[in-house]
C-alpha cells in the first residue's frame, strides 16, 4: 500500500506537468517537452544499469551500497557525455538543446536518488521510498505549475523541479541511507567493473525497452511535427496511470519472488506471477472500458477539447497498455530469477520490430499507425518475455 501510494502520487504529478504544459501551454510545448525525455530516457536507462532491481535481489550481500553508489557516479558521468553528444544536432534549436540537457539532469538526479531506493527496497521499507516519491511528486508539480504559469518558460519551470530534487535526496533520501549504510561511492575498480559486467545486460534490455516505447516518437516527429507529437504523448501517457499499480505490486513483489525462486519453490514462484498478470489484464481492460464510455470527455477535461477528437487513439493505446501490464509482471519475474544475459536479446528483437512496424504504419497512417504499432510491439513483448520465463524455470531451472 505505501509502494502503491507512493508511485500513485509521483506518476500523477508527473502526469499534472504534461496537463499543465497542454492546459497552459500548447500541443507544441508537451511535444518539446516528450522529445527530449524520448532522447534522455533510453541513454540514462542504459547506464543506470537498473541497480535498484540488481540491489534489491543480491539476496546474499555481494556487494555494498557504497558500491551501487559508485558504479551509479561512474556511469552517469558516461550518460552526460552520451547526451551532449547526441544533442548536438539539436544546437539550431537552441531551446530545445537547452530542454534536453536539463531533463537529463533531471534524471541523474532521479538516478542517485534511485541508488538509495535500492538500499531501502532491499530492506523492505517501502514506506521511506513512497514518502521520499510524495515529497518529489507534490512540490515538483506545484512550483513547476506555479513558475509556468507565470512565467510560460519551459527551461526556467523544469530548472526549479532539479533543484526540489536535490534538496529532497540530500535532506531525506540520504539521511534514510545514514541509519542504515554509509553514504559514501566506493570507486574499487574491479568491484565496479563485476556489477556493471552482472548489470550491463539489464541496463541493455532497459535501454531498449525506452527505445522501443519512443521509436514511435521519433517516428510521428520525423513525418509531422512537435504539435503531432504532443497529441500522441499525452494520450500515450495515460497508460502511466495503470502501470501506477502494476510498478507498485511488481516492486514489492520482486523480492519476494527473488526468494522464492533461489529456494527452488518454484509452484509458489509461478503461482505469485500468474496472480500478478491477472491483475494487470484487469487493470488495462478497466482502462480500456473507461476510454470507450467516457473517454470523450475524460481527454477534454484533462487536456483540451481538441484532444477529445483522438478518443479512438486512446482506446487503441488502452488495448496496447493491457498486453504490456500483464507482460510487465513476466519482466518483474525475470529480474527476481535474475535472468540477465537472455533479456538483451528479446530486446533486440523488440526494437527490430517496432522500427519496422512503425516504418509501415506511421507515415501513411500518423498516430493511428503510432496506436497500432504499441498494440503490436506489445505482443512481441509479451511472447518473448514469456518465453524467456518458460526457459528459466522449466529447462535451466529442471
Amino acid at each position: 500500500m505505501w509502494t502503491f501510494l507512493g508511485n500513485s502520487i509521483y506518476s500523477f504529478s508527473q502526469w499534472v506537468i504534461l496537463a499543465l504544459l497542454a492546459k497552459l501551454g500548447s500541443p507544441e510545448f508537451v511535444g518539446r517537452y516528450s522529445l527530449a525525455l524520448a532522447i534522455v530516457s533510453p541513454i540514462i536507462l542504459l547506464t543506470n544499469l537498473q541497480l535498484r532491481g540488481v540491489q534489491a535481489t543480491d539476496a546474499k550481500d555481494l556487494y555494498k551500497f557504497g558500491d551501487y553508489f559508485g558504479v551509479r557516479v561512474c556511469t552517469s558521468t558516461i550518460a552526460f557525455l552520451i547526451v551532449v553528444i547526441v544533442s548536438l544536432p539539436f544546437h539550431k534549436n537552441e531551446e530545445l538543446f537547452v530542454v534536453v540537457l536539463i531533463v537529463f539532469f533531471l534524471k541523474f538526479v532521479e538516478s542517485i536518488s534511485d541508488v538509495a531506493h535500492g538500499l531501502l527496497q532491499k530492506n523492505e521499507r517501502m514506506d521511506k521510498i513512497s514518502i521520499s516519491l510524495i515529497l518529489k511528486g507534490c512540490f515538483s508539480a506545484t512550483s513547476f505549475g506555479l513558475l509556468f504559469w507565470l512565467t510560460k518558460n519551459l527551461i526556467m519551470s523544469l530548472l526549479i523541479i532539479v533543484i526540489i530534487f536535490i534538496i529532497i535526496i540530500l535532506f531525506y533520501d540520504f539521511k534514510n541511507v545514514r541509519l542504515i549504510t554509509d553514504v559514501k561511492p566506493k570507486f574499487e575498480i574491479k568491484t565496479i567493473i563485476k556489477i556493471a559486467k552482472l548489470s550491463l545486460p539489464l541496463g541493455i534490455v532497459l535501454m531498449l525497452g525506452s527505445l522501443n516505447t519512443n521509436i514511435p516518437r521519433y517516428f510521428i516527429e520525423f513525418y509531422n511535427n512537435e504539435e503531432t507529437l504532443g497529441f500522441f504523448s499525452a494520450l500515450a501517457y495515460l497508460i502511466v496511470a495503470g502501470n501506477t499499480v502494476i510498478n507498485a505490486l511488481g516492486q514489492s513483489a520482486t523480492p519476494k519472488l527473488a526468494k522464492y525462486y533461489s529456494e527452488g519453490n518454484i509452484i509458489i514462484f509461478r503461482m505469485l506471477v500468474n496472480r500478478l498478470m491477472l491483475t494487470g489484464l484487469f487493470v488495462g481492460f478497466l482502462g480500456v472500458i473507461i476510454s470507450y464510455f467516457f473517454g470523450e470527455e475524460l481527454l477534454a477535461l484533462l487536456y483540451r477539447k481538441e484532444y477529445a477528437s483522438y478518443n479512438d487513439v486512446l482506446i487503441l493505446n488502452m488495448i496496447a497498455a493491457t498486453i504490456t501490464y500483464a507482460g510487465s509482471f513476466l519482466g518483474y519475474a525475470l529480474t527476481a530469477a535474475r535472468a540477465f544475459m537472455i533479456q538483451p536479446i528479446f530486446g533486440i528483437v523488440w526494437v527490430v520490430f517496432t522500427t519496422g512496424f512503425s516504418y509501415l504504419l506511421i507515415p501513411g497512417m500518423g498516430i493511428m499507425g503510432a496506436s497500432y504499432v504499441l498494440i503490436l510491439s506489445s505482443i512481441v513483448q509479451f511472447i518473448t518475455k514469456f518465453l524467456a520465463l518458460y526457459y528459466m524455470l522449466y529447462w535451466k531451472k529442471g
